[in-house]
């Protein structure tokens, strides 16, 4: 019995040892203990290391219960605590902040209701702009992207030699950031023009395409924000070829063998049997890139630098806040920037978890 005891009380002796080590490093380092280390970066480190440590004695309690649903909930319950703080506390804390009058930089929660919504829609010109702008720039953004992603996967799909080079060329823009593409692609479609001609329009220059040179996204508008929408599909079609080339080399091919036999061409195959299984594809895909560039921000800021005309929600909202120092009104632009992403992706998601249920 007694050695029995012994076995048992491992954790528990081990738990103890850890949270009385943590519970000693989270004394020390605050600044409470024999040593004071406040303002360092030092104390930072040592206060997480030692909250990791007193932590930690917690599932090697649950251990003791011999149950996988008490340690999985205890393993994740750090996670679970950081999303519901991080993520919809500070999403409610937001929806809090756009209901009141606060502008400056002294909070004031006063209750304005609705407010700082009606004004957004009725008395603001600019966000007027911005809605305008991104309807631009999220229709041409999806279509772009299908149509080319769609042609790049149909080519792909002919067994051509390299394709795996290909495949590795049309995906290598997706690994770069929308920050250091807009800042490229603002070199290569430099308005400027006459003697100074470069990137692009010196292209054009050289062939003798005069006709084509072009302002690029300082264009009159809609034109200008037409023009922002080439870098955006340059970096996310190959994304999207990627969701159709999966898409694609799913489907049987004994349905195209079978297609073939009945006398179908390549082009009737794709356009009666192909096309209409990859329509779950199409609606993945339309709903990632919509969500995508309804919070478009930093490839706007690298090719409008600060240009009123390519403003966009997400922009407002920065220089709202922090520039204009409206935070009231910037949390309403951010939780209308939510609704509009949620409005798109609950429906998907909700349509999945159904899918998967009856599956």
């Amino acid at each position: 019995m007694f050695k029995h005891f012994k076995v048992r009380s491992q954790p528990l002796i081990l738990a103890i040892i850890l949270f009385i080590v943590g519970g000693t490093g989270i004394f020390f380092f605050s600044g409470n203990g024999i040593t004071n280390f406040k303002g360092s970066n030092f104390t930072s480190i040592g206060l997480l290391i030692s909250a990791l440590v007193m932590y930690s004695s917690i599932p090697v309690i649950a251990t003791m219960f011999q149950s996988e649903t008490v340690l999985s909930v205890t393993l994740l319950f750090p996670s679970i605590v950081a999303i519901a703080v991080f993520v919809y506390g500070f999403i409610a804390w937001s929806a809090r902040v756009s209901f009141s009058a606060w502008k400056g930089l002294m909070p004031d929660f006063t209750w304005v209701g609705l407010k700082q919504y009606y004004n957004l829609f009725h008395n603001d010109p600019r966000f007027m702009i911005d809605l305008r702008n991104t309807l631009i720039f999220t229709v041409g953004f999806i279509v772009g992207c299908l149509v080319i992603g769609l042609g790049l996967a149909i080519l792909l799909d002919q067994k051509l030699k390299g394709e795996a080079l290909f495949r590795g060329i049309f995906l290598l823009p997706m690994s770069i950031s929308f920050i250091a593409s807009g800042v490229v692609w603002s070199w290569l479609m430099n308005p400027a023009t006459g003697s100074r001609t470069t990137g692009i329009n010196l292209i054009f220059k050289s062939l003798g395409l005069n006709s084509f040179i072009s302002l690029w996204h300082t264009s009159p508008q809609p034109w200008g924000m037409v023009f922002t929408i080439i870098p955006a599909v340059w970096q996310l079609a190959g994304y999207t070829m990627a969701l159709y080339m999966g898409g694609i080399r799913s489907i049987s091919d004994d349905l195209r063998e079978a297609a073939r036999v009945d006398g179908a061409n390549e082009f009737e195959i794709y356009r009666y049997i192909i096309l209409p299984m990859l329509q779950p594809v199409t609606l993945s895909a339309v709903i990632i890139l919509a969500h995508m560039s309804l919070k478009i921000f930093d490839l706007i800021v690298a090719l409008g630098r600060g240009d009123i005309r390519l403003d966009v929600p997400g922009i407002y909202m920065w220089t709202t806040t922090f520039a204009a120092n409206n935070y009231a009104q910037g949390a309403a632009i951010g939780i209308l920037m939510l609704v509009s992403v949620a409005v798109l992706v609950i429906p998907y998601l909700v349509q999945n978890m159904r899918s998967e249920t009856e599956i």
